[in-house]
């Protein structure tokens, strides 16, 4: 029989070896969906529309249905991928908002410091350059002229024009608008010299109002590359994906072919095109 003091010896030892064994074990945090496996499972590809950004893309508000070569590079991704696309309506303000509230899975923009740090690129899937549509008997050659607190240079608040102006004119005189058509209605009006835009957009601009200016490609040319954004995961298959998806567009020429056929059905040939521009 157990004396006291032999008891309470007994009862330590036990609690001993309880603390020693195996405890419950702690619910693990689910993973996050990776976005490739996403998806995978739903079969949809959800992809940022802008409006009014023709010839890249662009939305009939009569029939609701989307248009232009940006369209076309998601449906060809989509089909790859055994997958729907979906096009989700975004606006260059909220545009790598909405992709960080997971509204949409990709988006095709510019990479810059800023947006990487909270969206993952591609490689370049093409390249935009930058020319500027000036008012009659402006005409600057360069940057550098265009570079002067006199030049007055239009820009639509939010774009990738704005950030290239900044970056390549900041001692011009810079006035945002908050949309395209007010910019380019001030030049018309003679409120501004100019407006920077791509050169599919510049082309688009003067063919549909011819007495708009002149379309010049100051020197040295001024690019960008346009990419594949999407948001950050552990998994990257997605970027890889695009990567693969993007050269195969680029080596069998079918990206050219989808922004040509763009411009085309806006009555803009090759021969519309500034001299050496390429994609």
């Amino acid at each position: 029989m157990l004396d006291r003091r032999g008891f309470l010896a007994a009862l330590a030892v036990g609690a001993a070896a309880r603390g020693r064994g195996p405890h419950p074990a702690e619910p693990q945090p689910q993973k996050r969906e990776t976005n490739l496996a996403r998806i995978l499972r739903t079969k949809k590809l959800r992809l940022a529309g802008l409006i009014d950004e023709e010839p890249y893309f662009g939305k009939d508000l009569a029939t609701r249905r989307w248009n232009g070569f940006c369209l076309n590079m998601g449906e060809d991704l989509a089909a790859e991928l055994g997958a729907e696309l979906q096009i989700i309506e975004s606006n260059w303000t909220d545009l790598l908002i909405d992709l960080q509230a997971n509204k949409f899975d990709l988006c095709w923009v510019s990479p810059t410091v800023k947006r990487a740090l909270i969206a993952d690129f591609s490689a370049p899937l093409f390249h935009d350059t930058f020319a500027i549509v000036a008012r009659q008997e402006f005409a600057p050659k360069s940057w550098a002229e265009l570079n002067q607190p006199q030049s007055r240079i239009a820009v639509d608040i939010g774009s990738r024009h704005q950030e290239i102006v900044r970056r390549v004119a900041e001692d011009a005189t810079i006035t945002g608008f908050k949309t395209r058509d007010e910019a380019i209605l001030a030049v018309e009006s003679g409120r501004a010299d100019c407006i920077v835009l791509t050169v599919p957009l510049a082309v688009t601009a003067l063919k549909r109002r011819p007495q708009l200016g002149e379309l010049i490609v100051p020197i040295p040319a001024v690019q960008a590359p346009v990419c594949g954004a999407l948001p950050y995961d552990d998994d990257h298959r997605l970027r890889d994906v695009i990567n693969a998806w993007g050269e195969d567009t680029r080596d069998s020429g079918r990206m050219r072919e989808w922004i040509m056929a763009s411009l085309s059905g806006l009555g803009i040939g090759s021969a519309d095109l500034p001299p050496g521009v390429s994609f």
